[in-house]
Formats: C-alpha cells, sequence, structure tokens
C-alpha cells in the first residue's frame, strides 16, 4: 500500500497535525552511572513540554541522536508516544517530529521507517556532513529528493552548518526542494540567517504557492522555523511559522528554586516561548500587544543566547536545578562544572526569564 502517494510498501498511518508553533528538541536522560537511557525521566520530561504548549522534537541535535543507537532511538520515539498517550489527560493530539538524520541517504531511510513504525509524525533531516567537502548543490538536491520520495513521513530539511560540515543550504536551493518535493514539510534553519528565512517564508508561504504545491497531507504544511528563538516576532512578521529551541526544555520551572538575589516560586502555567508565540500572533491583528511581545522577545532573546552556548550540558544543569532532574550528557561531552553552572542559574538572563514566567 502506498502512503502519499509513494509506493515504498508502506502502511503507517498518520493523523496528528504538524502545526505552525514553537518546538523543544527534547534531550535525551542517561543513569549517570552506566549511561543507559533513563526511559522514566525522558517521558516525565515529555509531559512536562506538551503541557506547556510546546511541541516535540525526538531525536534532535539537543537530544544528543549522534550518540544513540538505532534501537534506542527507535524507543525514545515510542516512549515519547506511550507518555503522550497515557498522560492524564491524554496528549493524543500532541505530534512528534523524530530526527532520522545519518551518515547515508539509506541509513537515513532506514531510521525513517524505524521512525514511523514507533509513532513518530514527521522526521527531521539533517544534511550529512562527514564528506562535506565532496558534496556540492547537486548533491544536496538529490540527497532531500531520494529522502522526501520514499520517507515513509513527510519531511523537514535541518540546516545547521555547526553539525553537518559547514554546509549551507542556500535560500533558492530550499525552495526549490519546497516546490518539487511535496512530502517535505519544513525548513529547521538553525544556520540563524534571518535573511534566508525572510526569503524562504516570502516564497513558500503565499497562496499561490500553497495552492500550486499543495502537500500531500494536509496535516503537514511546509512550515518555516528558527533554530533559535531569539528573532521570533520578526519571523512571525515574515509570514515564517514559529521555532525549534532548545530553550523549550528549561522554562517554565515548576518547582521553587533560590537564585542568589532572591527565591522565585515558580507556577504551573504556559511557557514564555508559547506565550512569546501567541502574542506576536496577536499582534498581526491587535498591535496594542506588540509592545508586550517585543519586551518579551529582548527577554528571550538573551536567555536564549546565554543558555544556547552552554549546549546541551548547560540545558540539563537547568533541568537538575530546577526540575530534580537532568543529569550529564553521553561521553565524550562533559557534564557541566558546579561554579560554571552555578553562574548560569543565577546570570541576570535566566533570572530574568524566570521571572517573567512568574510575573505573567
Amino acid at each position: 500500500m502506498a502512503l502519499n502517494g509513494h509506493s515504498n510498501g508502506t502502511t503507517t498511518t498518520r493523523t496528528r497535525t504538524i502545526h505552525p508553533g514553537v518546538f523543544a528538541p527534547i534531550p535525551a536522560f542517561f543513569h549517570p552511572e552506566s549511561e543507559e537511557l533513563d526511559i522514566q525521566t525522558f517521558q516525565e520530561h515529555v509531559v512536562y513540554v506538551a503541557r506547556s504548549g510546546v511541541g516535540l522534537v525526538i531525536n534532535g541535535s539537543m537530544g544528543e541522536a549522534h550518540h544513540l543507537s538505532r534501537e534506542e532511538r527507535s524507543l525514545l520515539v515510542r516512549s515519547a508516544r506511550s507518555a503522550l498517550d497515557s498522560a492524564d489527560p491524554p496528549l493524543l493530539d500532541v505530534p512528534i517530529i523524530a530526527g532520522t538524520g545519518a551518515g547515508s541517504t539509506k541509513e537515513n531511510l532506514v531510521y525513517s521507517q524505524d521512525a514511523a513504525e514507533a509513532g513518530a509524525d514527521a522526521v527531521i533531516v539533517i544534511t550529512s556532513g562527514y564528506y562535506a567537502g565532496a558534496i556540492d548543490r547537486q548533491a544536496l538536491k538529490v540527497y532531500f529528493t531520494e529522502i522526501a520520495t520514499k520517507s515513509p513521513l513527510p519531511v523537514m530539511i535541518y540546516n545547521y552548518p555547526g553539525a553537518s560540515g559547514g554546509l549551507d543550504m542556500d535560500s533558492d536551493l530550499i525552495e526549490e526542494l519546497a516546490r518539487d518535493n511535496l512530502n517535505l514539510c519544513g525548513v529547521k534553519l538553525t544556520c540563524g540567517n534571518v535573511g534566508k528565512l525572510t526569503r524562504i517564508a516570502a516564497t513558500v508561504s503565499t497562496s499561490s504557492f500553497i495552492k500550486a504545491h499543495p502537500r500531500h497531507k494536509n496535516d503537514a504544511p511546509f512550515l518555516v522555523l528558527g533554530g533559535f528563538i531569539d528573532f521570533l516576532v520578526p519571523s512571525i512578521y515574515a509570514n515564517a511559522h514559529g521555532a525549534i529551541t532548545g530553550l523549550g526544555n528549561v522554562a517554565p520551572v515548576r518547582k521553587s528554586v533560590t537564585y542568589l538575589t532572591s527565591p522565585i516560586l515558580t507556577l504551573d502555567k504556559q511557557s514564555a516561548i508559547r506565550r512569546l508565540y501567541d502574542l506576536s500572533i496577536q499582534s498581526l491583528t491587535d498591535p496594542s500587544v506588540l509592545p508586550k511581545a517585543q519586551e518579551l522577545q529582548g527577554i528571550i532573546a538573551r536567555a536564549d543566547r546565554t543558555v544556547a552556548v552552554t549546549g546541551i550540558a548547560g540545558t540539563k544543569y537547568l533541568l537538575q536545578r530546577t526540575r530534580g532532574y537532568g543529569g550529564v550528557p553521553r561521553r565524550p561531552l562533559l557534564p557541566t562544572p558546579e561554579d560554571i553552572g552555578e553562574k548560569l542559574l543565577n546570570h541576570p538572563h535566566v533570572v530574568a526569564l524566570y521571572e517573567a514566567e512568574n510575573n505573567a
């Protein structure tokens, strides 16, 4: 049986919609001594993030996909789906985007099939950068075209030069791929190029483009997403659709935490990054809320950079201090030293982010 017009023999059925919005790349959590996956903590965190109004990306860069086996990747997707479906109340409509980037096209397609069978709703694919010097524009076009054609799930392009040997796709190529491959459902731009995001959105977000190049599935539209959230407001005004950001893992906090400056009592409420997205969308028709969106954007932009430069270990440190879990990365990555972590927790940009959560 074909899926989405494909003839790859897949019978997977999808029902969950990939909406515009903000998404968090979920970390993989490990038992500190054995470095085996801590599934219980992972599932708790998946539900926590989903309940704060933030979408989910499993097995991405923040999730240390490069450090996971094929079996572990599948296990995490299955565990995330199980946690969402069995939550109280259930989160049955929350979609999962699964990272399936790999060294070869063939391996990527194997991971994509695994993700479909494990309960994912779309996949996100980073360019293969080990042989970056031998991969030109034509090779990139063939790579994503073949994956989009054969994948059992809609495919999102992941443009991250820092993790793919410096390969950086330009807007012309991404627009061309979006036009010619109707199983592509978006692009994540971790190149941080706002101009590129603007150009792509100006093409793919128009009604004429959508009508002329309808996706294979109506519930998987082509989304233009930033890889950071420090420019979300201008992105929305450029007709982009949101962001995938590691900051979605650390805000809001839901436990009392004492900073060097003062105790901040936290509440169970919507994530600051989701609130920023909602304000940005609202401001398109209600300009009176734009100053509030701009103010929150400034707070989030500063926190985004401050946390991002500390990497996976920094994010896990903040989770450990504010949620009681987080732990360490898989080696060779090392945990954040306590003195550096303490400075991060009490950094004015991080404190301002948590204060914004509690003053909403």
